[in-house]
This record gives structure tokens, sequence and C-alpha cells, in this order.
């Protein structure tokens, strides 16, 4: 499922416009996505919780060359389904 399907299945479910619903689901990824570059969790109740992870700096090796190489440290966004998600997967 992409923006639009999801947006598409909002609009039908809730007698909104697709134009309506692509706004709110654009409105809500942006405030995820702005509340987790400034480094707070995101956790929706019965959906899951979205955390920034701070990768350490590493050596790793160039596959083309078999080079050492110094990897960066960066920051990942991890999800952690909630228990009503898992079960839905796994039931």
């Amino acid at each position: 499922m992409n923006n639009a399907e999801l947006a598409e299945r909002i609009a039908e479910t809730n007698e909104l416009t697709k134009a309506d619903a692509r706004k709110i689901v654009d409105a809500v990824f942006a405030a995820i996505a702005d509340a987790v570059a400034a480094g707070d969790e995101v956790a929706l109740n019965g959906f899951g919780k979205f955390k920034v992870k701070d990768s350490a700096a590493r050596e790793g090796r160039n596959p083309s060359t078999g080079e050492t190489i110094q990897i960066a440290a960066s920051k990942k966004l991890g999800f952690t389904p909630a228990k009503a998600v898992k079960d839905r997967l796994n039931g």
C-alpha cells in the first residue's frame, strides 16, 4: 500500500474527498518525521512506536576492492509494532 492507496481507503471509510484524505495522510507523515527528527519517540496506541536509534561509527569493507573503509556514525529510524499488530500478523 502506498500513500495514494492509503488516502483512498481513508477517503472511502470517512466520507472525504481523495484530495482531503491525501492532505491528512501527508500531514500525519510530516508530523511523525518532524517529531523523530527532533529526537522524540512517536507512540501510536494499538499500532507501535517510532524511535531514533544511534548507529556507532565502524569499520567496513568495500565489496569490490576489499579495501577497509570507515563508516560514519548515523541515526536510524526504528519501529516496534504494538502487541495488537503482532497478533494480527501471526494470528
